[in-house]
């Protein structure tokens, strides 16, 4: 039901030109076009890791891994078309994104491992502002950035989204504010580790697809209201750390 639900919302903000704040190319995937490309050992390890999970949920069936590389390597190829040359020693600013694509394989497990459903989705998903914030690659040299910040190498997610959090946690959260000030650790940097992951290894499952969803359907300032209720749930067992 979900995966129906986020495909109908996306469809219909992708075809109202006033909601696409990005322009993107047409491009089809074919298996032709990805026979000679190969994922780092990076992507390989993500995929190992999300068809186990995703047959953990009983979400995958057989044959998923070599679907789930089809879906990356064609994303790759196609962000790759938005992309500036840009000539750095920076290890983030090499060829290809330096993670592993958590958002992609989300979407991959929400819509059951069916890959053409995931591309389609993906790819109209890619023209909303929201792909920004949830989709780290989108970005990745992206050419709808300016090249100054392109070239130093932040993720507009961590000045964006993550510098919200902070702000909002000294309002919102105090004495958790003051306890990150003490251990000389910022909220941003895990809040980057937990968009980054889409909360992988940190929600469940349903809480993870619950985040997703909000979102896409309210808006990327949601991902701000979510890790400050993260926060907020976390507020006892970090003073408690705190104090030890």
């Amino acid at each position: 039901v979900l995966a129906e639900l986020m495909e109908k919302f996306v469809l219909h903000l992708s075809e109202n030109r006033s909601d696409c704040y990005f322009s993107t190319g047409n491009y089809k995937a074919t298996d032709a076009d990805v026979k000679n490309e190969s994922l780092s050992s990076v992507q390989q390890l993500g995929v190992e890791m999300t068809v186990r999970y995703g047959k953990y949920l009983n979400l995958l069936k057989e044959h998923a891994e070599n679907d789930l590389c089809f879906v990356l390597m064609n994303c790759e190829k196609f962000l790759k078309q938005q992309q500036r040359t840009v000539v750095s020693s920076l290890c983030c600013l090499q060829e290809r994104y330096a993670g592993y694509d958590w958002f992609a394989s989300s979407v991959f497990l929400i819509m059951s491992g069916d890959r053409e459903k995931t591309l389609t989705f993906l790819q109209r998903f890619s023209r909303l502002l929201v792909s920004a914030f949830l989709w780290l690659p989108r970005l990745h040299k992206s050419m709808h950035l300016p090249i100054t910040t392109v070239e130093s190498g932040i993720h507009p997610v961590y000045f964006c989204s993550a510098h919200h959090v902070e702000m909002l946690l000294k309002a919102e959260l105090p004495l958790v504010f003051s306890a990150f000030h003490m251990s000389d650790f910022t909220p941003s940097q895990i809040c980057l580790q937990w968009i980054s992951q889409c909360f992988w290894n940190y929600m469940d499952w349903s809480e993870i697809c619950h985040y997703i969803a909000i979102c896409i359907f309210l808006g990327p300032d949601y991902q701000i209201y979510m890790c400050i209720s993260v926060f907020r749930h976390l507020q006892q067992d970090i003073l408690k750390h705190t104090e030890a």
